[in-house]
């Protein structure tokens, strides 16, 4: 199924060809997805202000605190810092994607044994970083995924929790 939607469908820029639209068409969190967006339209707007999905948190708007994360084509990007149009036919999972059929992948279920939130504001960029992170396979100790997840800030003081998730989820992988 496609959900077409558009962009401010009554703006006075769509009769100026300086602002005409694009179609880009998403994978988002495994169904298609065609926007109808300006060519400045953040991801992280698209998703939530076009798509609908809110879970990606906008945070400092400036790729500083990671809230935005979310996994494009398997890597973690800042969807603030992605026009939706660079996007075009890329997959997208966000944090409403990554439990499968109402079982939570393990990093959740991680956070929740650690207590690895607290506001949870920052908790769905924090865990498709983590993802990303895992998938990426470089952080092996305590200090890399430290420094690996450092583009992610937790305003709370959760950061100890969220790595003890993280080691834990990744100690379950290697045995």
């Amino acid at each position: 199924m496609h959900t077409h939607l558009s962009a401010f469908p009554d703006s006075p820029a769509k009769d100026n060809p300086g602002f005409a639209t694009r179609l880009v068409t998403l994978t988002v969190n495994g169904n298609p997805v065609v926007l109808d967006v300006q060519p400045w339209v953040s991801l992280l707007d698209a998703l939530r202000d076009r798509a609908g999905l809110t879970g990606t948190k906008k945070g400092c708007d400036h790729g500083q605190c990671g809230a935005c994360t979310v996994l494009c084509d398997g890597e973690r990007v800042l969807s603030c810092l992605s026009l939706a149009v660079m996007k075009d036919g890329s997959e997208i999972t966000t944090i409403e994607g990554v439990a499968r059929d109402g079982v939570l992948q393990p990093i959740q279920q991680a956070f929740i044994d650690h207590d690895a939130f607290q506001c949870g504001y920052c908790t769905p960029g924090q865990i498709c970083s983590a993802i990303g992170l895992m998938r990426e396979g470089k952080a092996k100790s305590r200090d890399e995924v430290k420094e690996l997840m450092s583009g992610n800030l937790c305003r709370c003081g959760a950061n100890t929790q969220i790595i003890d998730a993280i080691m834990k989820v990744q100690e379950n992988q290697t045995r």
